[in-house]
Parts: C-alpha cells; sequence; structure tokens
C-alpha cells in the first residue's frame, strides 16, 4: 500500500531525513514514533506530497505521491497545527471539502459530530486549538479516506474525546479496511492501536517491528546471581543488552534480544532466580534511544 524506498528529504542543504525505508500494508495501523525534531513531520509531509524527496522513492498504490492528485483523493491528513482560512465558518469548509473531495460525505461528518460537537457556524479564528483538531479530524474522516495521515492527531483533545477518536480509528481500519499511519508522542494510544512501529532519531529509522515482535523481544529482567563478582561487566558483553543496574544483590537487565537461549546463558552464569517483567512502548522507547545515545 505505501512504500518508502531510501527516501532522503534536505531543507536547506541539511538532510532532515536520510535513507528511510518503509512499508506499510493496506488496512494497518503503522505508527511513527520520536522525539522532537527527529524528523516525524518531516517525513509525514513528504508521505502526502507537501515536500518533493531529495533522493529515493514514495510510492502509493505503486504510484509516485508528489504532484499526483488521483492519489490525494485518497487520502485524509490531519496536521498537527491546522492551518485553515480563518474567515470561514465550518459549514462553509464543510463547502469547500465537498468541491475539493469527490466522495466527501456530509452525512458521514453529521454523523460523527453527534459526539465531537463542532459548531457550523463559528468562524475557524474563533475555535479553540481542541475544536479545530475535532474539525480537521472529522472533516478528513468525511472524504472516506483510502489511507489517513495523522500527525499529533490527540493534541489539545480532552480525554474523552482521545478515546472516542481511537475507537473510531480503529472502526475505520476494521469496516472499510482503511490504512493509518499515526505520530503520536502519547506512546500508550500508539502501542493500543498499532499493529507496527518505527523508532526514528536524527531523520534515520533506527527500529522497524510488530507491536507484537517488540513486546516478545524487549523485555526486563530482575535476576539474582550466586556470585556477582564482575557480573554487571559480564552482563553488558551479552549482545541485545542494552542497560544494566545492580540495586543489592538484584540485577535489572534490559535487553532488546529476549530468547530462552538468552535466559538460559544467565542460567549458565550462576543466575539463581530470573523475573521476567514485560516493558510499555515507552519504556521500549526510553530505553532504545538511550542506548542509542551512549553508542553515538
Amino acid at each position: 500500500m505505501i512504500d518508502i524506498k531510501n527516501m532522503s528529504k534536505k531543507i536547506d542543504d541539511k538532510y532532515i531525513l536520510k535513507n528511510v525505508d518503509l512499508h506499510v500494508n493496506k488496512g494497518s495501523i503503522f505508527g511513527i514514533i520520536g522525539e522532537n525534531g527527529a524528523g516525524k513531520t518531516t517525513l509525514i509531509k513528504c508521505l502526502t506530497g507537501i515536500y518533493r524527496v531529495n533522493e529515493g522513492r514514495i510510492l502509493i498504490d505503486g504510484e509516485e505521491i508528489f504532484d499526483n492528485n488521483k492519489i490525494k483523493q485518497k487520502i485524509g491528513y490531519v496536521s498537527d497545527e491546522n492551518q485553515y482560512f480563518s474567515s470561514f465558518k465550518v459549514k462553509e469548509l464543510l463547502e469547500f471539502y465537498k468541491k475539493a473531495y469527490n466522495d466527501f460525505s456530509k452525512e458521514r461528518f453529521d454523523e460523527l459530530n453527534v459526539k465531537f460537537k463542532i459548531p457550523l457556524n463559528r468562524r475557524i479564528r474563533e475555535l479553540s486549538k481542541g475544536m479545530k483538531m475535532r474539525t480537521a479530524i472529522l472533516l478528513n474522516l468525511s472524504i472516506k479516506p483510502d489511507i489517513l495521515i495523522l500527525d499529533e492527531p490527540t493534541s489539545g483533545l480532552d480525554p474523552v474525546i482521545k478515546k472516542e477518536l481511537m475507537s473510531i480509528i480503529v472502526d475505520e481500519v476494521a469496516s472499510r479496511d482503511v490504512t493509518v499511519f499515526i505520530s503520536s508522542h502519547h506512546l500508550d494510544h500508539i502501542e493500543r492501536i498499532c499493529d507496527n512501529i518505527a523508532i526514528i532519531k536524527n531523520g534515520t529509522i533506527k527500529l522497524k517491528s510488530s507491536m507484537e515482535d517488540a513486546k516478545n523481544s524487549m523485555k526486563k529482567l530482575q535476576v539474582m546471581f550466586r556470585d556477582a563478582v564482575n557480573i554487571n561487566a559480564k552482563l553488558s558483553s551479552i549482545n541485545g543488552v542494552i542497560k544494566v543496574e545492580t540495586i543489592g544483590r538484584i540485577n535489572y537487565i534490559i535487553t532488546k534480544n529476549y530468547t530462552k537461549n538468552f535466559e538460559k546463558k544467565l542460567y549458565d552464569m550462576g543466575a539463581e532466580f530470573i523475573e521476567i517483567v514485560d516493558m510499555s512502548l515507552e519504556d521500549m522507547f526510553i530505553y532504545f534511544v538511550g542506548e542509542d545515545d551512549e553508542n553515538e
């Protein structure tokens, strides 16, 4: 559905994205996460055809996205900062979308607006940040997109609407086989709804994984050894170990390559007790990025 192939983007002669390779399957939810300034928004602007890439290709349904109005008709895009005509009333913006998108559905907008409660007679400049985000989300859901690209879509939304939005996104995928590409700092939302994730740092993809594989391979272990002499150095030498911390007799080990064989190595080193702790996506992100910092 979406293929990003060896793509790089420069702005003012500086590489913002470098050699990005990603594939997003049709009818899946793909999450991109990273620190501020990592390149998430630039990637999304390339993916939506706002920016022309300098190197590589971005294909949607096998076609280049840049300057391709046919493909753009299929894409709903919600920016982290939505710049609409400030003097337009919401109902006038609806008419604009109706003329711009062949499949725009006022009925779908009205159906969703029962919960989102956007005042149609208010001008855009009179809306709060959260209400502008609600408006952008509903407008782009109402074009019945094949692809929904969301850049920090929960910014400014209250908890009830955030939960409602996540439910709507999952329903769009289930009912219409929509493909979703989402960036968010709310990693609990990403973890809950995404099939696949990528971590981006300094314009480079550092990790690509299914959510399931990430959870299975990245673990925190609490381990007690019979002989703790030089144990930290020994543990740090094991492939895939990101961090080792010792408190009393307990060694806390973070690994990105957990397997039963990894556990066996610990027993062979004299482990008497091992407890495996599952990690949240936020934990994974913090440790993974921290490891990358230490290696640079």
